[in-house]
């Protein structure tokens, strides 16, 4: 950032420099930026000066909309570079495809990956719900020794790329990928999970008791939430309380982290829990 701003010190001045957005995602070679109101008629020297910052970096797009809607997508602008959104992104010893604006998916989350594969045992049975174009399948079945992974999503688009990524990190004999509703997915499958992993932060607590029904003694759930930084992590703990008193299951917190900044003081956590 420190270089970015370096290079934009005789193009805007101190108030305008003030107001740039400290941060902004690199997904493979495209750059996605916030641009405040102030600054919109500054944008494209903005997106040229990121563009210069970074020789990986091809294409420089702005953040036009929040993330909304069922499959937490958001509307993307092109600025300057390239005229594409799609692009490869690379980490934890894999690649993904993807659109960056016809699916979610944040590089934010890439620590959070790499500690989970490190906790799934040899012969384990796991599933990810709403798991989007496959980055917590396919990290965990290419660093790990399970013995399959089931991967959820409802965004079509999401999972005719997820299925592109199993074949381009050629790992098919490991993942079993399903396009529909958890709800309706989930209990077809008639299984029970070593893993259940539920990267949904937002609305995650409505699906808890889904997950509970595909768990087993000894099962471990990985439940995504949102907290503010006073309420870490009792609040979250307690939405699991309710969920296991509903379905009358017994169950131990293993360890709570931060996965992350979502906005001020208030951050995307991660409660491991085990089924007793």
């Amino acid at each position: 950032m420190a270089k970015l701003k370096q290079a934009l010190e005789n193009r805007l001045n101190r108030e305008e420099l003030s107001k740039l957005i400290r941060s902004f995602d690199i997904i493979g070679n495209i750059a996605i930026i916030g641009i405040p109101e102030e600054l919109k008629p500054k944008q494209y020297i903005i997106a040229k000066a990121v563009l210069d910052s970074n020789k990986n970096i091809k294409t420089v797009l702005k953040k036009a909309d929040i993330h909304k809607g069922e499959f937490r997508i958001q509307k993307l602008s092109y600025l300057v570079g390239k005229r594409t959104k799609e692009t490869i992104y690379k980490e934890n010893n894999v690649q993904l495809k993807l659109n960056v604006e016809k699916v979610y998916f944040t590089p934010r989350l890439s620590t959070e990956r790499k500690r989970i594969y490190q906790l799934v045992k040899a012969g384990e049975e796991v599933l990810v719900m709403f798991s989007g174009v496959a980055p917590f399948c396919i990290v965990i079945a290419k660093n790990s020794k399970l013995r399959i992974v089931y991967g959820i999503e409802i965004n079509p688009n999401a999972h005719k790329y997820a299925l592109e990524n199993v074949k381009l990190n050629k790992l098919g004999d490991k993942i079993r990928l399903y396009k529909g509703d958890v709800r309706k997915v989930v209990p077809n499958l008639k299984k029970r999970f070593d893993r259940i992993l539920m990267p949904l932060p937002k609305t995650g607590e409505d699906f808890l008791d889904i997950a509970l029904k595909a768990s087993k003694k000894g099962t471990t759930i990985h439940f995504y939430d949102f907290s503010q930084e006073k309420d870490f992590p009792e609040q979250s703990i307690g939405k699991i309380e309710g969920a296991c008193k509903k379905a009358r299951k017994k169950f131990k917190v293993l360890h709570s982290t931060k996965c992350g900044a979502y906005a001020p003081y208030v951050y995307r956590v991660c409660i491991d829990f085990q089924i007793i």
